[in-house]
């Protein structure tokens, strides 16, 4: 399942930047030599924007097609297992993790080993600001410059085919469940003119706050569904019960090719390359629409 295993990226990540005491190190120094990723989307990043020579280990996840759109690249780079151990062999001097909890913090910063987050991030003002911090934090800051310009570049190209008039989508994945207006796949609909019911008479800021995600019946999708489905990954066989539901001939009778969007969910989770990457694509797939 696409987006249990995304999630278990994220969590794994979140969970050993806990135990390495992953958490910002205030100090001023030389650019890095040598770089830890023990995140999805720090690897990718990461890829992008240091040197080859830099670059000490990348996470597990960094050569899965399905999380990630660098493992070309990555897959000449060493891979951690999830342990300090794995870190502390390589003598980084600047590790890129997840969301932090500081448990050991004190262990690793009295080893001299510098800790950073990089954070998850929700819309395209923050994937171009992360793109920048990272691109200082590794000693490049004019390719943490030219990544933001990318990604305004391809949001535009985005922009410049979004539906006039807007119309209705939900992004919907296996059994059911639905993206809310909070999240970075929303938030590229919305640039592409795909807006989520409700939003035309709430405003264009007019999001409830129930509306954070959660679970729709096939039954509302089949009566009073959106103009347009979004699937993430969608299964091509019903194997279970999630695949069921995204597989059902009545709703792929409903929503047809001139009414359904694939999206890879390796595009969603990530800004800097995955992300300039599914803007792209999703631009391609607005003209499918039309």
């Amino acid at each position: 399942m696409i987006k249990k295993t995304i999630f278990a990226a994220i969590l794994v990540s979140a969970t050993v930047s806990a135990f390495c005491g992953i958490a910002p190190v205030a100090r001023a120094d030389s650019p890095p030599k040598r770089i830890v990723s023990f995140n999805l989307c720090a690897d990718q990043l990461l890829l992008a924007l240091a040197d080859p020579a830099q670059i000490a280990g990348l996470s597990p996840y960094a050569v899965d097609p399905l999380l990630s759109v660098m493992t070309g690249k990555a897959s000449s780079f060493p891979r951690l297992d999830w342990d300090a151990e794995s870190v502390v062999n390589l003598a980084p001097d600047l590790v890129l993790g997840g969301p932090s909890h500081r448990p050991i913090h004190a262990m690793l910063s009295a080893m001299g080993i510098r800790v950073v987050d990089v954070e998850l991030i929700r819309n395209l003002a923050d994937a171009r600001r992360q793109a920048i911090d990272v691109g200082k934090l590794v000693g490049h800051p004019e390719r943490g410059e030219a990544l933001a310009r990318q990604l305004e570049q391809a949001e535009a190209r985005l922009s410049a085919e979004a539906m006039k008039p807007p119309l209705t989508a939900l992004v919907i994945q296996r059994e059911g469940y639905r993206e809310g207006p909070a999240s970075l796949a929303s938030g590229m609909l919305s640039i592409a003119g795909l807006w989520p019911p409700g939003r035309a008479s709430a405003g264009a800021g007019g999001f409830k706050s129930a509306e954070q995600g959660g679970f729709v019946s096939l039954e509302h999708l089949l009566t009073d569904g959106p103009d347009v489905l979004v699937l993430q990954d969608p299964p091509r066989e019903a194997r279970d019960q999630g695949a069921l539901f995204i597989t059902h001939p009545a709703l792929l009778a409903r929503y047809g090719a001139n009414r359904r969007i694939d999206l890879p969910e390796r595009y969603t989770v990530c800004g800097g390359p995955p992300l300039v990457q599914g803007l792209d694509y999703l631009a391609k797939a607005i003209k499918a629409l039309k």
